[in-house]
């Protein structure tokens, strides 16, 4: 795999670890090394975002998104290990930025590790200033999942992206995308869900990717069906995959700008464009056109300035050729890469979101009701914990088609990387007994493990494109009916209610998926080890959690979370305040006609 990094950053990180050579991912099985399975989850997650099969530069401590990293240099790594090895069940392991900074005495219910990564005072909230920062070794990239060690590889992103592409077929085809061409670019950790997104919705898809080994992998890993050696033999396979009306999806070794332009040239409009590039990045993210990837490294290095520039220049092509497909008859929308506000901001391109995002576009109705990412890692590295989890799911929504529909897509065709894992997009949604969709999954998970069913505690955590954990104005946030986009009350109201709930890692970042800046997010883990202390957490988290979804969106005054959160009994204080009132002047009208009667 080619190598990205300056030399000042490698010196910076320091030779991998011989732990990590020793362990390759996840320690597995039931013997732990820690003095509880919270501190033992920790450990194996960290480690499992950095397996060769899960991470994008493992060496580099990169686990996606271009510089997006599970520690801030080797060192720190191997005093993460330490501490979480020594950690006490009523101890708390604070890490900044990748790196471990304190351990303090909490109690049993307290999160075991609490983690903050990239935030900066709003002033100096920008790449230039983080940039400064990270040459110094004082701060680090987490991306989103990456720096919150709840990465598990492009198995993570799948329903994601399967449920977007399911809504954009409902929306304006006949519920899938049979017989529909959909181009994109980027085939990296999250980018690399998209074709195999697109053929589980019956589609096809063409996406290009500069780096001749992120195409491979993911053929090798079943994300992708084939790696054509042009645009030509990637649009006829296309074409004759859709006259047969069957999926199919192939990469092309090209820059996306570039293959977007040739579209255009040669009039072969799609039916859906749309784009995962690391833009958010555009130094160490985004490749610009008219270089291979080995001149684009080494101006990277050698005059990175210049590199930002053609970067820039290459985006602003890159949107314009969507802007272009979409008024050709193309379906556009951007995939949360914030390429549309690079070049809003760098380029003054004022056209630049005249086509929508993918949450506002598809994804805000499932937020509403507290629907979003809960996904599980089966500790003990069995395959067969996760799949007697997938007949769980089965037992207990045997109604929520979708689900079911899902679940069987997963089960033949998502390829488990590092710690086998699944998720399922579950929402708020309470039962009889009062318990939200999230809750009764996880209590019925950690039945399992306490019965022996399934062999080892299993993880729970999420993506950050979640209902109530993230303020992100080009991304979850976008055009917010109430025009709080950017408010970010909301994302730390959420980590501090599930610290208080018990999560078991909490975590707080800044910039995920669209760079410093330009976002606040946060993450939770719970550990499902069988225990009443284990059920009390996850009863009190997977209400928390998907409730914040519910609140959030309801005071932006959404229909949709209103009703669910009368459906559920979501308390929403000024909304009761406000019908009390209402009621009381009502009562105070109708008195003084009672009176005049007697």
């Amino acid at each position: 795999m080619h190598d990205q990094q300056s030399s000042a950053t490698r010196d910076r990180l320091g030779d991998p670890s011989d732990e990590w050579r020793a362990y390759q991912g996840a320690p597995t099985g039931t013997d732990i090394e820690c003095k509880g399975w919270r501190q033992e989850a920790a450990l194996r997650m960290l480690n499992n975002n950095l397996d060769p099969e899960v991470a994008e530069r493992p060496e580099d401590l990169v686990v996606y998104g271009g510089t997006g990293r599970a520690a801030r240099s080797w060192d720190a790594y191997d005093a993460i290990l330490t501490e979480l090895r020594d950690l006490d069940d009523d101890e708390t392991l604070l890490v900044q930025s990748g790196k471990p900074v304190g351990t303090f005495p909490t109690h049993e219910r307290a999160p075991r590790v609490l983690i903050a990564n990239s935030n900066l005072v709003g002033r100096w909230d920008d790449w230039e200033h983080f940039h400064e920062l990270e040459a110094e070794g004082k701060i680090m990239y987490g991306q989103m999942t990456a720096g919150s060690w709840a990465y598990i590889g492009t198995q993570g992103i799948i329903q994601g992206t399967y449920e977007t592409l399911a809504e954009l077929a409902r929306q304006h085809y006949d519920a899938d995308l049979r017989g529909k061409l959909v181009v994109t670019g980027g085939l990296g950790g999250m980018s690399g869900a998209q074709p195999l997104a697109v053929t589980m919705n019956r589609g096809v898809c063409i996406a290009a990717e500069v780096q001749a080994d992120r195409i491979e992998r993911r053929v090798e890993t079943d994300y992708l069906m084939e790696f054509a050696d042009s645009l030509d033999e990637a649009l006829e396979n296309a074409k004759a995959a859709i006259d047969a009306g069957e999926p199919y999806s192939v990469g092309v070794q090209m820059n996306a700008a570039d293959m977007l332009e040739e579209l255009l040239a040669r009039d072969e409009i799609p039916d859906v464009v749309t784009d995962q590039t690391s833009a958010h990045d555009e130094l160490e993210g985004y490749y610009p056109s008219g270089y291979t990837v080995e001149e684009a490294d080494r101006l990277r290095e050698d005059d990175p300035e210049a590199y930002v520039d053609a970067s820039l220049d290459t985006m602003e092509r890159h949107v314009q050729a969507i802007l272009d497909l979409q008024d050709a008859g193309a379906i556009a929308f951007e995939y949360g890469n914030n390429i549309r506000g690079q070049v809003q901001d760098h380029r003054g391109m004022t056209t630049a979101f005249d086509f929508p995002g993918f949450v506002p576009a598809y994804i805000r109705p499932m937020f509403c009701r507290g629907r979003g990412p809960f996904r599980w890692a089966a500790l003990s590295g069995d395959p067969a914990d996760i799949h007697r989890t997938d007949e769980a799911i089965r037992e207990l929504f045997p109604d929520h088609e979708s689900l079911m529909r899902w679940i069987d897509l997963a089960q033949e065709q998502v390829s488990f990387q590092g710690l086998p894992s699944r998720v399922c997009w579950l929402g708020y949604a309470t039962d009889d007994d009062g318990l939200t969709e999230r809750a009764r999954f996880a209590l019925k998970i950690n039945d399992l493990v306490a019965s022996g069913e399934v062999s080892a505690p299993v993880v729970v955590t999420r993506d950050h494109l979640d209902a109530g954990s993230v303020a992100s104005p080009y991304r979850e946030t976008e055009a917010m009916r109430d025009g709080t986009d950017a408010v970010a009350d909301w994302p730390i109201l959420n980590a501090l209610l599930n610290t208080a709930a018990g999560a078991d890692i909490v975590s707080v970042h800044d910039g995920g998926g669209v760079g410093i800046g330009n976002s606040l997010h946060t993450n939770n883990h719970v550990v499902l080890d069988g225990s009443d202390l284990a059920a009390k957490k996850a009863r009190a988290v997977f209400t928390t959690d998907p409730g914040m979804g519910v609140v959030r969106h309801a005071d932006a005054g959404y229909e949709d979370a209103l009703d669910e959160a009368t459906r559920s009994n979501v308390r929403i204080p000024m909304r009761d305040h406000d019908a009390a009132e209402r009621a009381g002047r009502a009562a105070e009208d109708v008195e003084p006609a009672a009176r005049g009667d007697e």
